[in-house]
């Protein structure tokens, strides 16, 4: 029996934002006859996905990633270390293409720094692994105040950083990625609606 276990966050204005960053804005209305909301948000909004365009410029836009690529077998990591270096997943991602880290930081509803985060040498080293789809229950991949490089060695080979999952109810393990972010034409990004399917 197939089972799918929902690892976005709610997209609500108390929704963990970036220090910078657009808070969602949600309004209802009532217009009598039926209800319709105004959203105000970033392309970088909750849960979401980062295209190469976000650091490159490169014209490879949220809305050009293949689905082959968003859709597909994943592995989670967990880990309590702040600082993410290679040694986190060494030995960890035979025949992976897709990993997702699971912190402490899954259970924060504020943003507090310092978050759990790559290195360059980790970047680099699950770039030269082939993983292409990297994600984190954190704000960001890389630490507060960073250059982008840790991005730029992601995306650099055409794949995706999903950002602000919510891996809290998520064992370790092998699982199914699903993850769709809106169809935003020339997006840097775009939120996403992310789960997991798993077997049992």
């Amino acid at each position: 029996m197939v089972r799918y276990i929902d690892v976005t966050r709610v997209l609500s204005p108390g929704v963990v934002t970036y220090p910078g960053d657009l808070e969602p804005r949600i309004e209802k209305q009532d217009t009598g006859d039926y209800l319709i909301s105004s959203l105000t948000l970033s392309s970088h909004s909750g849960t979401h996905i980062d295209a190469p365009d976000h650091f490159l410029r490169d014209g490879r836009t949220v809305d050009r990633l293949p689905l082959d690529l968003l859709i597909g077998p994943c592995r989670v990591l967990e880990t309590q270390e702040t600082v993410i270096g290679p040694g986190v997943f060494e030995g960890r991602l035979e025949g992976v293409t897709r990993v997702l880290f699971r912190t402490w930081f899954s259970r924060r509803t504020r943003f507090v720094s310092p978050f759990p985060a790559l290195t360059p040498e980790a970047a680099r080293s699950l770039a030269a692994s082939g993983v292409r789809i990297v994600g984190t229950d954190g704000p960001s991949i890389e630490p507060d105040g960073s250059d982008g490089t840790v991005h730029r060695t992601l995306l650099a080979r055409g794949g995706a950083v999903i950002e602000l999952l919510d891996l809290s109810g998520v064992p370790p393990g092998d699982y199914r990625l699903i993850a769709l972010p809106l169809r935003v034409r020339d997006g840097d990004g775009a939120p996403a609606r992310v789960v997991l399917e798993v077997d049992g």
